[in-house]
């Protein structure tokens, strides 16, 4: 192969260099790029904090805590079932409610509601909270995680879409029975 006139043998190398070490920038600054500005450019209805239907208020009888779920607004059409996401509802009275995350606070493992001794409880390690979603016992230093809620034309709805973390909690009721 011979060189171009004027051209080194050193000068080219280092064209070639450049031109290599271009290319792989561009190929590692593309999805960069693109995770730092998809925030940005996200659909207004899969943004967390969008407030989502659990369903008519009627179907959360008063005095009692049940089941829900609601689907991901972040969610694809291939996540199926994966999607849909459960959440305790407890319908205190009129249009107050408390609707918590089925999340432990310790480490995440699914809480179940036992109405027999009004206590949510934790498989994994023993935690248990009482109904108004604060801590009763275990290895939980906090209550449940609480989604803020309203009631628009006679629907619950709740602020949700990111995964509960660590913040303010059900707060502790200050006139709870004794524990047995």
């Amino acid at each position: 192969m011979t060189l171009p006139e004027g051209l080194t043998r050193r000068e080219m190398f280092l064209k070639l260099g450049l031109l290599f070490g271009g290319f792989v920038s561009a190929v590692l600054a593309f999805p960069i790029v693109g995770y730092v500005v998809s925030p940005l450019v996200r659909d207004r209805k899969t943004r967390a904090g969008s407030w989502l239907s659990l369903g008519s208020v009627d179907q959360f009888p008063s005095g009692e805590t049940r089941l829900s779920t609601y689907r991901h607004p972040g969610a694809n059409a291939w996540d199926g079932d994966t999607a849909n996401i459960a959440c305790w509802v407890r319908r205190i009275d009129g249009e107050t409610f408390q609707v918590f995350a089925t999340n432990c606070a310790h480490l995440g493992c699914p809480v179940r509601w036992f109405k027999q001794s009004g206590l949510f409880m934790c498989p994994c390690h023993g935690g248990a909270y009482y109904a108004d979603g604060s801590r009763a016992s275990g290895p939980p230093e906090r209550g449940l995680f609480e989604y803020p809620y309203r009631v628009d034309r006679g629907t619950l709805e709740i602020r949700a879409g990111e995964m509960p973390t660590p913040g303010p909690s059900a707060e502790a009721s200050k006139d709870r029975p004794p524990c047995a």
